[in-house]
């Protein structure tokens, strides 16, 4: 039984493997990072995020008023402004 579980368990990790795959804008070359993204507070746990910043001013400005802050967005600190799936020439 445990054997049957294990191997059902694997054969789904296989089958969800095969469909990890990058949005479309990704494999095209033209997904860009933004350095800074805004955590908005939304009360009661709940909340926005949005990365498409260039600078943290325009970051500051967006939540202005509404309530949140700014960050560095951990994807462009870990990629780089543009990184792109097996195309090689992004940094990893």
């Amino acid at each position: 039984m445990r054997r049957t579980a294990m191997m059902l368990g694997l054969a789904g990790l296989a089958v969800a493997s095969v469909f990890n795959v990058a949005p479309a804008s990704a494999q095209q070359g033209g997904f860009r990072l933004y350095p800074w993204c805004a955590l908005y507070n939304g009360g009661r746990g709940g909340g926005g995020t949005n990365c498409y910043f260039s600078n943290r001013w325009q970051c500051e400005q967006a939540v202005r008023g509404v309530g949140g802050m700014c960050v560095v967005n951990s994807w462009y600190a870990a990629y780089g402004p543009y990184y792109s799936f097996g195309r090689g020439g992004g940094r990893r």
